[in-house]
């Protein structure tokens, strides 16, 4: 085997950090960078607690192995100069552009913005084996790193002369992290546990362009849908000064419709989690899902106010968030327009009236207030209409709901 590999040129991904020689048993650490086993254990032995690629100090220190690279190397081996060129030009040129995104020199951030955009649009093939590839040679907890690293401050002192540059750099970076997220592997945004990055998080947020915080609210919602990152999702969640950004995304959605859609899904994402519930009550989460509500509807296009319906009537669990929705002026409204949206081909509606049944039950305000609004007409239209069964039962369990508590009232009156 050694005189076949020194025939051959070792491609570089192929070789150990380190030592320089071909991989034997690759590992992958939690900064994404992968070693020879042998040499990294020697270098931690030694007293080291950093990344030698990064230098990033190193908050764990378990090793996982590269089965990926290590599968690649065997193929290598044993197809020799049979194994195919323009595949490991590919691992060639993407290891090359991952180089030069680890490199830490500031005046390379222009260069590194081209790499980005020819790794965005690598993955915009739509090619599940590319995106992969990217995956597996540890692209999506470099980009992260990258993009929510400490030091954040010092940083944009220095890029001051390149701010349009740094901007374009976390746009691109976030724009290959979505798309690197649909894929799984998930795990690598539980950095966001850490302090530091938090803070990068919501420094973004704050103050990032439009399009950085929609791919913010991306990342939120890809931490929803996995056990492995639901503590990063509850975290965020009770994270005031995050929530309050996003409840301002809402409000101030007539600006830019795609913003408030991105904050929508973020909210969403963080009410599917019981335990945020009461905090997203708490910090004003109800008045900005009655305003997206009501916007919505009042420009007549598709939006995703049945979402908003969806995750307001979940909320309604909460005797905090009934009390907001019968104190806000619009509130009951709100779900009125959402009974019969035919324009959403009665998106929301089943919501809407699951809603009403909440509070018409709890409420005699919110009775009164529905029936003067048109309730009744509103559902004896939604029963004759092309709306779901589940709709449809919901319609009639209202009507029977405001019939009884309309009698049980009349009789306590004579």
């Amino acid at each position: 085997m050694k005189n076949q590999v020194d025939e051959m040129s070792i491609p570089h991904l192929f070789k150990c950090p380190i030592s320089l020689d071909l991989f034997k048993d690759p590992v992958i650490l939690c900064t994404g960078q992968t070693y020879d086993r042998s040499s990294i254990e020697k270098w931690l032995s030694a007293g080291n607690l950093t990344c030698p690629v990064t230098m990033q100090n190193l908050h764990d220190p378990s090793m996982v192995p590269n089965h990926t690279l290590r599968h690649f190397i065997n193929q290598w081996l044993q197809m020799g100069n049979q194994f195919d060129p323009h595949y490991l030009q590919t691992i060639d040129s993407l290891s090359s552009l991952k180089r030069g995104l680890e490199s830490s020199d500031v005046g390379t951030l222009e260069s590194k913005v081209q790499a980005l955009e020819k790794i965005r649009a690598f993955s915009q093939l739509e090619s599940p084996s590319r995106n992969n590839l990217l995956l597996q040679l540890g692209f999506l907890p470099l980009l992260l790193e990258l993009v929510l690293g400490g030091g954040q401050a010092e940083l944009k002192q220095k890029l001051r002369k390149q701010w349009y540059h740094y901007i374009e750099f976390v746009e691109q970076a976030l724009c290959c992290i979505v798309a690197l997220l649909s894929l799984g592997e998930l795990e690598s945004l539980n950095m966001l546990r850490e302090e530091s990055k938090l803070a990068a998080f919501q420094d973004l947020f704050a103050h990032g362009t439009t399009l950085i915080r929609m791919s913010l609210c991306r990342l939120i919602e890809a931490a929803s849908t996995s056990p492995e990152t639901k503590g990063v999702c509850s975290m965020l969640g009770k994270n005031s000064e995050l929530l309050h950004q996003l409840l301002a995304q809402l409000l101030h959605q007539n600006s830019n419709s795609e913003d408030g859609d991105a904050a929508i899904k973020a909210v969403s994402a963080f009410s599917s989690l019981e335990e945020n519930r009461e905090f997203l009550v708490e910090q004003g989460t109800v008045d900005g899902l009655i305003s997206y509500i009501i916007s919505s509807t009042e420009r007549h296009e598709k939006s995703l106010a049945p979402l908003a319906m969806a995750t307001l009537e979940k909320l309604l669990g909460l005797e905090s968030a009934r009390e907001a929705v019968t104190s806000n002026p619009n509130g009951i409204q709100a779900l009125l327009k959402m009974v019969f949206r035919v324009s959403d081909d009665h998106g929301g509606s089943e919501s809407a009236v699951g809603s009403l049944i909440i509070l018409c039950n709890d409420s005699l305000l919110a009775r009164e207030e529905a029936i003067s609004g048109g309730v009744l007409t509103q559902l004896l239209l939604l029963l004759q209409s092309q709306c779901s069964g589940g709709t449809k039962t919901k319609a009639r369990k209202l009507l029977k709901l405001l019939r009884i508590k309309w009698s049980q009232e009349a009789n306590q009156l004579l």
